[in-house]
């Protein structure tokens, strides 16, 4: 009789580019599309496709699920490993669930999307130190507003932004990085902003 085990993954940092709305009830779809046909026409190009991005992080302790989502779906923060709250469009609305995101450092967790994700999981970094700063970093993410542009970086902050400053909070590189072709990442690049404005001069 012979037993197989699941071997662990190797160290490193695997990045998922999601559809937006995968797996929800259409609204987020929906309300995206819209969103990205007033921004192609305002910038007078066609529309792309919209992505979220959430990342699962390997180090031999164990794997990690690492993702923003908005809006909170209920209070046992605990169980899912959330570690920053942050305000939806107002902090005056922020004592109201439905007004605020949280940030996942969620050992073990489960990423519902990832089956939808474009292309899979796609590996960043294979580095162990990078996987362990990009955990501890989470705690340190800042809680700005989502949806609104408080660095004047040109984007709002969002999911995506989370995603970028951890990345680059961590020391991977970014010149490569980006979302699958004919696609877009919106508050991608205001989350590279924070992290270069939080760097150590």
């Amino acid at each position: 009789m012979t037993s197989s085990t699941t071997q662990p993954s190797p160290p490193g940092i695997d990045l998922y580019w999601i559809p937006l709305g995968a797996g929800g009830s259409g609204f987020v779809r929906l309300n995206g599309r819209i969103y990205e046909a007033i921004q192609a026409r305002l910038e007078r190009r066609r529309p792309l496709a919209l992505y979220h991005t959430a990342l699962q992080v390997h180090v031999p302790e164990g794997r990690s699920v690492v993702e923003t989502t908005w809006p909170i779906p209920d209070a046992d923060t605990g169980s899912r490993g959330v570690v920053v709250e942050g305000a939806v469009f107002s902090r005056r609305l922020a004592r109201l669930r439905t007004f605020r995101y949280e940030v996942r450092r969620w050992h073990d967790g489960v990423l519902p999307d990832a089956g939808e994700a474009v292309g899979g999981p796609r590996r960043v970094s294979d580095d162990a130190g990078q996987a362990r700063r990009l955990l501890q970093a989470v705690r340190s993410v800042p809680p700005l507003v989502w949806g609104r542009d408080e660095l004047r970086s040109g984007q709002m902050w969002n999911s995506n932004s989370v995603i970028a400053w951890l990345l680059v909070s961590s020391g991977v590189p970014m010149e490569a990085i980006g979302p699958p072709e004919g696609g877009r990442a919106p508050g991608w690049d205001a989350g590279i902003a924070a992290a270069c404005r939080d760097a150590p001069a």
